[in-house]
């Protein structure tokens, strides 16, 4: 046999690979989506079909179709580190509308160790979110005469953000996804009295997190002041 005939030959067997690779996948997803239930997602990307590289996806919690890109998380990976790129696992993501998910992205590879699609996981926590927060408060002693002083030392303004918005979740006693307007806004009142809003970029944080827009945020972030300003003058008054 050539040289010319032995090529065919590789890339036949190249695609036979893919596709079998592919094919394996789709069925351990379905398997782990029927295992996990409703709030379990598989979704499985092909690299050949970049940038709209979504194969595949089992369960609705991103809702997400086929043809739908990959995370830029992934992207900024496998741009750094290659076929090398790590599998990242179990790391906090938020949905548009602020649901919060748990995920994990593991990289698939060929025989020969190249790269050709990925295959993540997404499992929405929001539920079991508002459960603990419930439980604690449940749970919860007043110890009146205990004040407690608790300090984030963070690395990064991220960090400190997400302190700040988690301390308030926590005080609110349930998750975004599903907050009313009303306690969103005394969301936004509690940032605002621990001077999150004086960090660079925090609207926009906050907005992501809250599942709406930077504006929606601002207008919150109006009315608490507006609200913090009428209750200074009635102060004054008395």
């Amino acid at each position: 046999m050539n040289y010319q005939e032995k090529v065919p030959t590789m890339e036949h067997d190249k695609m036979n690979e893919r596709l079998c690779i592919f094919e394996s996948l789709k069925s351990i997803a379905a398997a782990l989506s029927k295992t996990f239930g409703r709030n379990c997602e598989i979704a499985i990307h092909d690299f050949d079909r970049l940038p709209n590289s979504l194969l595949y996806i089992e369960g609705g919690v991103t809702k997400r179709k086929p043809g739908a890109p990959i995370t830029d998380l992934a992207v900024r990976a496998l741009r750094r580190e290659g076929d090398n790129v790590a599998d990242i696992c179990n790391y906090k993501t938020i949905t548009k509308d602020g649901m919060v998910l748990k995920s994990s992205t593991a990289f698939v590879r060929d025989s020969t160790g190249k790269v050709i699609g990925a295959f993540c996981i997404n499992f929405c926590i929001t539920e079991y979110l508002n459960t603990i927060s419930l439980l604690e408060d449940f749970t919860k002693i007043t110890q009146p005469n205990n004040v407690e002083r608790h300090e984030t030392f963070a690395l990064s303004l991220n960090e400190t953000m997400e302190s700040l918005i988690d301390a308030a979740i926590k005080k609110t006693g349930r998750q975004p996804a599903i907050m009313s307007k009303e306690e969103k806004v005394n969301l936004v009142s509690h940032l605002e009295n621990e001077g999150a809003f004086l960090i660079k970029g925090a609207v926009e944080f906050v907005a992501k997190a809250l599942g709406v827009s930077k504006y929606t945020v601002y207008n919150y972030l109006k009315e608490v002041r507006i609200n913090n300003q009428n209750n200074d003058f009635i102060l004054q008054q008395v």
